[in-house]
């Protein structure tokens, strides 16, 4: 066979080679993309249905931001209000200023009036808290109201946030408890609730005035992240690394 016959043959098999390595390339991009969004994002997950808590920290006798989340109206109809009743063991309570909500507090008579854990006399407490707006949340929205409380003393202790969401059409009633060994998830309306835990090093008491200070994190708070941090970091390096690999055998495989 001529030599020119020879590589008239040769062209399809490098042809083909050139389009497996830059289809290879381009699947190897997509996939370390596609991980590396995943990796540092994480996959999104859907908003809660029920009207929930989440607390900053649970530790007995610590102060926390409580984050109440309004995920939903009373069907279709737009949130107008939301009314947050307090456990009588919380008796300091601080709610966090909103521009579109307006803030009212209800207070009750301690009776008999109780001694904090730095002997401190409570007659009062803040029995409720009422957040109300003008600009009714429509459904499908997601809004987050916060109150900073002083948690009990006493670890293990159960705190329900019975809460009444007003809306133009209707309201729902979040004030439904297990009963009976029942599980929160087979109820219709749960109240938001949660159970206090053992104290922690670094926690932060304060004098419960009736105000709430913010906490100051440990010095090692801040560990978790710097870990995660360089997790991440080390996770995009390597798909980097995949994708530089991706393109130098297209190039190599270019070369005659």
């Amino acid at each position: 066979m001529r030599r020119n016959d020879i590589g008239s043959a040769l062209v399809p098999a490098v042809r083909h080679h050139r389009r497996s390595a830059r289809t290879l390339a381009w699947r190897v991009t997509r996939v370390s993309t596609a991980a590396l969004i995943v990796g540092v994002f994480g996959f999104a997950s859907p908003a809660a249905a029920h009207v929930s808590v989440t607390p900053s920290t649970t530790a007995a006798g610590a102060h926390a931001v409580l984050q109440f989340s309004i995920g939903h109206g009373c069907g279709d109809s737009p949130t107008t209000k939301v009314t947050i009743q307090i456990p009588a063991q919380i008796t300091a309570v601080t709610p966090t200023r909103t521009a579109l909500w307006t803030i009212a507090k209800q207070t009750a008579t301690v009776d008999p009036p109780a001694v904090d854990a730095h002997g401190n006399k409570i007659t009062q407490r803040v029995a409720s808290v009422t957040f109300t707006t003008q600009t009714p949340l429509p459904d499908g929205y997601r809004e987050v109201l916060e109150l900073t409380v002083q948690l009990p003393e006493a670890a293990g202790t159960a705190l329900v946030f019975p809460t009444i969401q007003t809306c133009e059409q209707g309201e729902s009633a979040w004030i439904e408890v297990p009963q009976d060994g029942r599980n929160v998830a087979e109820l219709e309306l749960p109240a938001p609730s949660f159970t206090t835990t053992a104290p922690t090093a670094g926690t932060a008491h304060h004098p419960a005035t009736g105000d709430a200070h913010a906490m100051q994190p440990p010095a090692t708070a801040a560990a978790p992240a710097t870990d995660r941090a360089l997790t991440l970091a080390a996770l995009a390096a390597g798909i980097l690394g995949s994708i530089l690999g991706g393109a130098a055998l297209v190039r190599q495989r270019r070369r005659p």
